[in-house]
């Protein structure tokens, strides 16, 4: 009687779904990035048949270059995104540090080093302002946010003209510290025939960074949770205020990043540049697998919509295709992605 109650319990345990190990498809096709990964690869193979340019091996540089400027903010939106938030002000925010640091550089006659630091502190600051601001009123990030756009974006104008009588920054390529600053942030490599600029080291190098944190830290915890349920993270002692300001700082810190590339790569800045790249920057990180709700997300899925981005770009030029049809395609690319990532969170869901 004992072996015979024994080996249905086996058979019990054998069905299990708890302990049961899931095929290596099904693990793959609950990724927030899975997504991402295929339209890459099915627009990769598109712009390669399609447009004899794009199979140029000199023009990979080009490409990853176009990805870069605009994954070095997607990673960071992806982050806040992943945390519940939204960030529209991150597009003037890289004009913004630009600014900042030619204009003070230039009216106070300071080392561009100098410039460059204060800008850092402006930026951070700037984020830390939205972050403060949405935790004090208690109104959605799409607020508050949509609120520093419109401050930044007529501050950027209105400076800009009040200091230069223009409506760009003087051109500070002349200035001590110019030479070095410009090797950090607006040099580039010659590989073969390719050339990188230096834009996609930091890319890369974000993605990594920003990828073992979200998957590797207990920082990473506290984003899912906060984006997930902020009441209940705050209620198991996770510090969703200090999270969340941090998420917009390090949109701030990568603002900088891209605004110091801006100045250094054309020796001067647009007053105003900047306007509509936020929603570039958001669509990147949706593409990626991130959901509108927070909670779930990638930010290696944000890089490849960065280069989604960089691939199309050129690739509707290169194919000779008429570039006014870009924007149908984000419009197009936004609603499938918002879709497919529905679909890879229920099956995430059902592990």
């Amino acid at each position: 009687m004992t072996a015979t109650a024994t080996e249905p319990s086996r058979g019990l345990a054998a069905r299990d779904d708890r302990v049961a190990t899931r095929p290596l498809a099904a693990r793959l096709l609950s990724r927030p990035e899975v997504g991402s990964l295929i339209a890459a690869i099915v627009i990769f193979l598109l712009f390669m048949a399609a447009a004899e340019p794009f199979r140029n091996v000199a023009n990979v540089g080009t490409i990853l270059y176009g990805a870069s400027t605009i994954g070095i903010m997607a990673v960071p939106v992806a982050l806040l995104m992943i945390g519940g938030e939204f960030d529209l002000s991150a597009g003037v925010a890289v004009t913004t540090s630009g600014l900042s640091a030619s204009l003070l550089a230039w009216n106070f006659g300071l080392n561009v080093w100098v410039g460059i630091l204060l800008a850092l502190a402006v930026s951070v600051a700037i984020g830390a302002f939205n972050g403060w601001l949405l935790l004090k009123t208690g109104l959605p990030s799409f607020l508050v946010t949509l609120g520093t756009f419109f401050i930044l974006q007529g501050v950027n104008l209105g400076v800009t003209r009040l200091l230069t009588g223009n409506v760009a920054s003087a051109d500070i390529s002349d200035m001590d510290g110019f030479a070095s600053a410009q090797n950090i942030f607006g040099s580039e490599v010659t590989l073969g025939p390719v050339t990188l600029k230096i834009t996609v080291l930091y890319w890369v190098l974000l993605t990594v960074i920003a990828a073992y944190v979200l998957l590797r830290t207990r920082v990473g915890n506290w984003v899912f949770a906060v984006g997930g349920d902020a009441a209940a993270a705050r209620a198991v002692g996770v510090p969703v205020r200090a999270t969340k300001i941090g998420l917009f700082m390090a949109v701030g810190f990568c603002a900088w990043l891209s605004g110091m590339h801006l100045l250094f790569q054309f020796n001067t800045v647009q007053s105003g540049e900047g306007v509509g790249k936020e929603f570039i920057f958001i669509i990147a990180a949706v593409i990626g697998g991130c959901l509108l709700t927070g909670g779930y997300g990638s930010v290696v899925g944000a890089s490849l919509g960065a280069l989604i981005f960089g691939m199309t770009q050129l690739g509707i030029n290169y194919a000779g295709w008429n570039p006014d049809w870009f924007r149908t395609f984000l419009g197009v690319m936004l609603l499938l992605a918002t879709l497919v990532n529905m679909y890879v969170k229920r099956r995430a869901d059902l592990r």
